[in-house]
């Protein structure tokens, strides 16, 4: 503090440029507040991402036909592929009016069961429309049931989550799903996004009527360039600490790849974990310093350290 003039004069403000304006206001806060917000979920745009949205929103306003496309974003797991259809969803379904009778529910995601059979699927579809069935409901009508009601809140694209899944069933259920996911394009005539790892191409290349409808879309693991460069950035403009962080450069980002994996998930794990540190020591900033005090473990070493227990 400063005396002039006979008053107490202020301690100049904090240059926070580096922040996206919304992010300045939150970094004023009080530490309690920074770190309930560090934890919670946010949006990174990057350039994949983008462009699976736009092919996303495409498929969205496609005039219903009798041969729909249909889309598969695949990628290895925590890669950014359920982050992209949520950001779809909320978009879309955020603005979907009720009525008396019905909700409008545009995007509809549902994920494939863990344990696929195609009464859970349709069971989990059903759950997914806020109607779920009894243990005795027969399969035909179940089929009926999604159908009426996914006309009814006027689906325009259908989403199925975890489509890997699939491959953990026997032949003739992966036959009968397959089969499903075709007679439900060809009866709704909306387009259907399959979400899942490499698996999930491998089970749609495995019938090649499918294979031709289905556009895939990769999402690959980060590598060294321009592209990673401008994701550690807008990272570090969503993150509310008061100190420009110095994490877009080629030396470290060479160091957060090799501590993650290479997945956007693991990445964004070990930067808010830093961030964390950031705000807890007063360092107010992402650098070597508060990287290597992150509470954070690679998925190797959390492997290493499960194996050991055992």
């Amino acid at each position: 503090m400063t005396l002039r003039n006979g008053d107490f004069m202020s301690e100049k403000p904090p240059d926070l440029s580096h922040l996206t304006l919304a992010v300045r206001e939150v970094a004023m806060l009080p530490d309690e507040q920074r770190i309930s917000f560090v934890r919670g979920d946010r949006w990174i745009g990057y350039t994949r991402a983008g462009a699976a949205l736009q092919r996303l929103e495409e498929l969205f306003v496609w005039p219903s036909k009798l041969r729909m496309p249909n889309l598969l974003i695949i990628g290895p797991t925590n890669n950014g592929k359920s982050m992209i259809v949520e950001k779809f969803r909320r978009q879309h379904n955020g603005e979907a009016r009720g009525t008396r009778d019905y909700e409008v529910i545009p995007v509809v995601v549902v994920q494939m069961p863990s344990e696929p059979s195609v009464s859970r699927f349709y069971g989990m579809l059903l759950a997914s429309l806020g109607a779920p069935i009894g243990r005795q409901t027969r399969l035909v009508e179940s089929e009926q049931i999604a159908l009426q009601l996914l006309r009814t809140v006027k689906a325009r694209v259908l989403v199925i989550d975890e489509l890997h899944n699939i491959l953990h069933a026997k032949e003739n259920i992966r036959r009968q799903f397959l089969n499903l996911i075709r007679f439900l394009g060809n009866e709704l005539r909306v387009p259907i996004v399959g979400v899942g790892t490499r698996e999930a191409y491998l089970a749609i290349r495995s019938d090649p009527q499918l294979e031709n409808r289905f556009e895939p879309m990769p999402l690959p693991v980060w590598e060294e360039g321009e592209e990673l460069l401008k994701l550690l950035s807008s990272f570090c403009a969503m993150m509310p600490l008061k100190s420009r962080s110095s994490v877009a450069t080629e030396e470290m980002s060479k160091y957060i790849l090799s501590r993650t994996d290479r997945t956007i998930g693991e990445i964004a794990k070990l930067l808010t974990a830093a961030t964390l540190v950031a705000i807890e020591t007063g360092e107010e900033a992402i650098n070597q310093k508060t990287l290597a005090q992150a509470d954070y473990k690679s998925p190797n070493e959390r492997r290493q350290t499960f194996e050991r227990v055992l």
